[in-house]
């Protein structure tokens, strides 16, 4: 594996990484000490927002793969204190190898963060117990039928939320911060007041906060991102709820950092096995 480019803006790196057998991996660095990994080529969960999983997966990256979009980021001479597996493909459909690559970061002295859909929850429920700095776990709707169309292949909530409350329930409310739902706002879609109400109950049950992500728009994609009033009612509803809520940070709202939007298949070779 080999950096390939460097695309850059004002605030996050996008590095591409090309494997040995031509495709290429998709790496962010942001905030000026952290890189967002991928952990697949593609991703089988094809959330329908999501331009990293428009065709799939063709395969898991290894180990080996994971760690050396580190390494090779260290040698292009970035600063890196922390990991987030929120790059391309679902960590947890990839466990064996996300987890060698976790322990290596972690003896690194790395802090180590995880963005997942919680599918398999038989790997969330491991997740959970490692030493890690930080899950969150994507909800992107509380209603069953929507959210099975916005994340596809992902499990329901009705598996996810016992785990979390038998997890949760052992831990202080400090280290609950820790924890957060992931909750990426599309207009006409996610935002009604009726589904944030539901929302929030859920998020005061578990005892943990709510991530809302503003959603980039994707060419080809018909969803629509919201605008800066909606975003901002729906983040004063969830407030005055009483629930620990964060923003999409500037290095998330850029088309190279946010929810969404990294690409994998730009060559000609993984075209053909769409």
């Amino acid at each position: 594996m080999k950096v390939e480019t460097v695309i850059e803006d004002q605030l996050n790196k996008l590095l591409e990484v090309k494997t040995d057998d031509q495709f290429t991996v998709e790496a962010v660095y942001y905030r000026g000490d952290t890189l967002c990994v991928s952990s697949q080529l593609g991703c089988p969960v094809r959330c329908s927002f999501c331009a990293s999983g428009m065709n799939g997966l063709i395969r898991n990256l290894s180990a080996d793969e994971i760690i050396l979009q580190y390494e090779l980021a260290v040698e292009d001479g970035l600063d890196i204190k922390n990991i987030a597996f929120a790059g391309i493909g679902e960590p947890l459909l990839n466990w064996e190898n996300v987890k060698k690559a976790f322990w290596y970061f972690k003896e690194k002295g790395l802090k180590c963060s995880f963005y997942t859909t919680g599918f398999p929850v038989k790997h969330l429920k491991e997740l959970l117990e490692l030493p890690h700095n930080g899950v969150n776990i994507s909800f992107h709707s509380v209603d069953t039928q929507k959210r099975k169309q916005i994340i596809p292949y992902g499990e329901p909530l009705e598996k996810i939320i016992p785990v979390l409350k038998e997890h949760l329930s052992k831990l202080s409310n400090r280290k609950r911060k820790m924890y957060n739902i992931a909750y990426l706002l599309i207009s006409g879609v996610n935002n009604s007041v009726e589904e944030l109400e539901k929302l929030s109950q859920i998020a005061k049950e578990l005892g943990i906060g709510i991530s809302l992500l503003k959603y980039n728009e994707i060419e080809g994609i018909p969803y629509k991102t919201t605008s800066d009033e909606e975003y901002e009612k729906a983040f004063l509803f969830l407030k005055n709820k009483g629930i620990r809520v964060t923003l999409s940070n500037k290095y998330r709202t850029r088309k190279i950092g946010g929810c969404g939007t990294l690409m994998i298949n730009r060559l000609e070779k993984s075209n053909s096995l769409k």
